[in-house]
Formats: structure tokens, sequence, C-alpha cells
């Protein structure tokens, strides 16, 4: 690893560490690193000293605990995931990805943001308590192996806890930018499909059979069209936006800007106004990919089956359950009778909303407030975390947070994390353990 400037101390101090479960290659996206994911969740079982690890429900689910400094003290359960996705093409990143390295003040390698670099921070920070006495919770570790393939193995794993847990720390989100912190107070659900439409038992020459038999591109791109900009036609129970998260969201950046940023079209002319709304606090549908025969070659030739996965977003406040039965209810209404509509379910994930007026949120924007020296502002995620989702439907206080930014290049070529942010995880960290003792 090269030389660590414009390191601060506390991350300079565990930087060989955490470079050593970066060098690990826990990669769960292509199902060929068994052997890693299990040294990543053995590596960090020894380091937490008090855990087992479970692979009852999926791949190795590391299941730790950190004493309290003093009896009688509250649990506080804190999340992470050591799965990783895959590198890419070696030659579009500028360090190898699982060579950790350090360049003008930034950590580049594969997992440093998303996201062992944000949970070592969370979890090295309650040992450091711990050894110096002064950790005022008991800290409930789970560390998850198949986060990034949408795995379920710790949701079915949280039931055999049995010990209650005050409240939950979560350090897989992002800030505002590169300067403002946040926390993350709703998150949107997901329910989808694979589809399968099949029309016949053959492929059929178009000269001699078009205009007279069914198509099943043609039938599939009907039964999207019923679902396709009919987002409203999904927004059963979705909960309101309070004023106060809409003055926050009118200090951010237009939407304009956010579109912008990633290098996108807007859908509508109403869109750049109402960016924050639909990607935060309505459902959307998408169809992610469509496949009939090869579009490569020169064949006249008439399809019996077509393929597409689509998915719907869920909006604070949805049921999973009843979305994915209005959604399959949608594309089967739309589904010629000629022709047999096949649909494999995606895993549901549930939608959810933090009230930010609670105690533990208000003791935690005053702790990364301090850590920080920046006020952190409540902002909302388009995006589904299965686990934050059930700890809210347990009742349990959650602090979702993180200090990931859209230049860290999750999930792509030379992901990296300025070592200036990874202070204020340790920072944040050390702060939201002080701080909950005395509101729980």
């Amino acid at each position: 690893m090269a030389s660590t400037p414009n390191a601060t101390p506390t991350t300079d101090r565990h930087l060989p560490q955490l470079t050593e479960l970066l060098e690990i290659q826990s990669i769960s996206s292509d199902g060929r690193h068994a052997t890693e994911l299990r040294q990543a969740a053995e590596w960090l079982a020894e380091l937490i000293g008090d855990a087992t690890i479970s692979e009852e429900h999926g791949n190795p689910l590391v299941d730790g605990r950190i004493p309290a400094s003093r009896a009688d003290a509250p649990t506080v359960l804190a999340y992470g995931h050591y799965d990783v996705q895959a590198p890419g093409p070696a030659e579009l990143w500028r360090t190898p990805p699982f060579e950790p390295t350090v360049v003008d003040g930034r950590l580049y390698g594969r997992g440093v943001v998303d996201d062992k670099g944000n949970f070592f921070a969370l979890l090295r920070s309650a040992l450091d308590l711990a050894e110096e006495g002064e950790l005022g919770v008991n800290v409930r570790v789970l560390c998850d192996g198949e986060e990034e393939v949408g795995g379920h193995s710790v949701i079915d794993y949280l039931p055999s806890i049995e010990e209650p847990i005050a409240a939950a720390i979560i350090f897989d989100a992002g800030m505002v930018d590169a300067t403002r912190p946040a926390i993350t107070t709703g998150l949107r659900g997901l329910v989808g499909f694979q589809v399968c439409l099949t029309t016949g038992d053959r492929g059929l020459h178009s000269g001699m059979s078009g205009g007279a038999v069914a198509n099943a591109v043609h039938d599939l791109h009907r039964v999207l069209a019923a679902v396709i900009d009919r987002d409203d036609a999904f927004a059963e129970g979705i909960a309101p936006v309070a004023k106060e998260e809409r003055a926050s969201w009118a200090t951010l950046p237009s939407g304009a800007e956010m579109l912008a940023e990633v290098g996108a079209a807007p859908r509508d002319p109403q869109a750049v106004a109402e960016a924050y709304e639909r990607v935060w606090a309505r459902p959307s549908l998408t169809v992610h990919s469509i496949g009939a025969g090869d579009p490569t070659l020169h064949k006249t030739s008439i399809v019996p089956e077509a393929r597409a996965s689509l998915s719907l977003r869920l909006a604070p406040g949805q049921d999973a359950g009843r979305m994915h039965a209005a959604l399959e209810a949608a594309l089967r209404a739309a589904c010629p009778d000629h022709a047999t509509l096949r649909l494999d379910p995606w895993p549901a994930g549930s939608p959810a909303y933090i009230d930010p007026s609670g105690p533990v949120l208000r003791a935690a924007f005053d702790a990364i407030e301090r850590a920080t020296g920046t006020r952190p502002l409540a902002i909302r995620s388009g995006g589904t975390i299965p686990i934050g989702a059930a700890l809210v439907e347990r009742g349990i206080p959650t602090v979702l947070s993180g200090f990931s930014v859209a230049e860290d290049s999750i999930h792509s070529p030379n992901e990296s994390m300025e070592l200036r942010r990874l202070e204020w995880a340790f920072a944040s960290a050390r702060e939201l353990y002080r701080a909950l003792p005395s509101v729980l």
C-alpha cells in the first residue's frame, strides 16, 4: 500500500487493518468466491472476538457481541455487509481493485465505500471504546455476506436474536455531497418479476406466417405498455411527506443538478421540478431488460418466446405484498388469451420511514454534527435496504447514515473514498455510541 498523505489520526492508525479486509476478494455477485466470502467472515469474527458464523440461510453471516463497559447497558445493533461487487475490467482501474492504495488523500479499492470502509469505522469505533472502558452500550454486530445480491439471510436470521435491541446503526448510505453529511429517513421498497411470454412452440417464417400468427415480441410489448408510465396506478398507501422534510429537501441541489450529475435526461417536463418527490416518496416502475431472438442477425422469423425483467419501487407507507399482487394482476390482465405469461417473482423488499423527530434520531443528528462540524440533513433514499425496513418493522429506531458520495464510483471501477470522510465515519460512530445511552 502507498504512503498515507492527508490521513487523519484515527484513519492512519487503523488503515493497515482496514487494508487487510479490503484485500479479501469477497465477491458475492458472480458465484465463484465462496472461499473468499468465508475468509472475510472469519476475519471479522476474529476481530470481534465474541462472534459466531451462521450459514443456515445463505452466505456466511457474522453475529458478534461487544460488551458495554458498564452493567445493565442497552443493546445497539450495528449492521454492515462484507460482500462486494465484482471489480469489472482491470484496465479501467487506476490501481488494482484488491490492492488498497492511497492516492492524493483518497483510498482506492473495491468495497472501500460499499460497505467495508463505512462498516469498519462503525465496528472499529465500538472496539476502541470498549478497550478504553468507555462503551456505554452493548453492540450486537451483524455482518452480511449477500447484501449485493439481494439475499435475505440476515432477514431470516433476525428472529433468532432474543436479546432486546434498543436501536440500530447502519453506515451504508450517503452524504448530500462531499461536505454535507446526511441521515436517511426513508427507503423505498421493491417488488419485481422475471417475465416470460410464449405464443407457440417454435419459430416461424414471417413471410409464410406473418399477419396470421401471434408474435411473442409484439404481445410482450403490449403487456409492458399496460404498466409503464402508469406509476399512479400503483400509488396505494403512500405516506405523506412532512413539511419539515420538504424544507430540508429545498436546501438540496436542484432537480436539474441531480439529473445532470448522473448524466440523465428528464423523463418528462415535470420531472426536474419533482425529482426528489419522485425518487424518494413515490413508486416507480422500471423495465430493466427485454430479450427475444437475436437482434444482430438479419433473420426474418417470428419468435415464440420473449422475456423481460421489471421492478416496482415502493414508496414509504406502501405494503409490499399488496403491491406485488397489484403488479401481477396488471400484467396478467394485459396478456392476450392466446399467450402464456410466466411471472417469476423477485424477493420482496418493504419500504421504510424513520421519524426524524424521535429521540434516537435527534441524538444522532447532534452526534454527527459534533463529529463533522456540520448539521446532517434529513434525506430519503430511492433505493432499498431490506435490513433497514425489517428493523423499522420491528419498532427499532434505526440510524441510517454513511459517508459516500457520487464521485466515489460505487459498483464501478476506481471505487474510492477520501480519507477525510473516512475519518468522519470513525468520529461519527464514536459520538453515536456515546450519545445513545442517554436516550435509550
